[in-house]
């Protein structure tokens, strides 16, 4: 009995208990990110003041120019472009030509992460007046998204979530490819980080 005990107490014991512990917390939140990152936008009818597109993936501009075009929005903010892209030549990357769609969109040029994105937004819609907008990122993204614009923004602007979904992660099964599995612990992990720093804070 003693030498169960003991073997019960023993510090390897205790370690495996204590990671195992931590797996599992680890897991679970990982299944409650899962539950965070968006299907298929609902609301695509949804008019508000003004569209938000954060770069960085692939169809985020062009989606945001579709919903533009649509006239679901009266503005289009695209924010954390390279340094010397112009609206011109923005509609150009996304083989977009519609000119009467410039005097509709701005350029931020300061972000470079997530954080940023939500900073350089909120001194926009300041100067803007803009009191709603649609958030247009990836899907594996908006959960990270929706954390750091919700904390900076003032809590009376209203936020529309639009995901877009690029290749290598499907709209409903992307924790079935191992690729976009990696990508959404990846996601979690900077979101665990974001979560953290706010606490800081």
């Amino acid at each position: 009995m003693t030498r169960r005990g003991g073997t019960c107490r023993s510090p390897v014991f205790r370690l495996g208990l204590i990671v195992s512990f931590a797996f599992l917390a680890w897991a679970l939140g990982l299944y409650r990110f899962s539950q965070l990152i968006p299907n298929p936008a609902t609301n695509n009818g949804e008019v508000t003041d003004a569209i938000v597109v954060l770069t960085g993936g692939a169809g985020r501009v062009g989606e945001g120019l579709s919903l533009l075009g649509r006239g679901l929005a009266k503005k289009l903010f695209v924010s954390g472009v390279y340094r010397g892209v112009d609206v011109r030549e923005l509609l150009k990357l996304a083989r977009r030509a519609p000119d009467n769609l410039q005097c509709c969109i701005a350029l931020g040029y300061a972000a470079d992460n997530t954080r940023g994105n939500a900073m350089e937004t909120y001194d926009w819609i300041r100067r803007e007046n803009i009191r709603s907008l649609r958030i247009v990122t990836a899907s594996y993204h908006m959960p990270r998204s929706l954390l750091e614009f919700r904390h900076i923004l003032p809590a009376n602007i209203v936020i529309v979530p639009h995901p877009v979904f690029p290749d290598g992660f499907p709209d409903e099964s992307w924790w079935r490819e191992i690729g976009a599995l990696r990508l959404a612990i990846s996601e979690y992990h900077k979101y665990l980080l974001g979560l953290f720093e706010w606490e800081l804070l």
